[in-house]
């Protein structure tokens, strides 16, 4: 049961972001789990760039969500 508890608890853009770091290793070969086969000065600079392209994405994201909803609210004020 603990485990579902700290699931829970879970930052709720986590998957995404992680989903999106996942995209950008994979689009230049390699995955989180396959890592381990690069140097570590490499893998420093690769995980950095993959945290920036989804740092931009979740903003993104964000912000199309805003204009959803302010085009939602708008819609309906009356």
């Amino acid at each position: 049961m603990r485990e579902r508890a700290e699931t829970s608890l879970e930052d709720p853009q986590g998957r995404l972001e992680r989903a999106l770091i996942e995209e950008y290793l994979h689009e230049r070969g390699c995955s989180l789990s396959t890592m381990n086969a690069i140097p570590a000065g490499e893998q420093r600079v690769l995980l950095k760039q993959a945290s920036q392209y989804a740092l931009g994405r979740l903003a993104e994201i964000d912000a199309r969500a805003a204009y959803i909803h302010g085009i939602h609210d708008a819609t309906h004020k009356p």
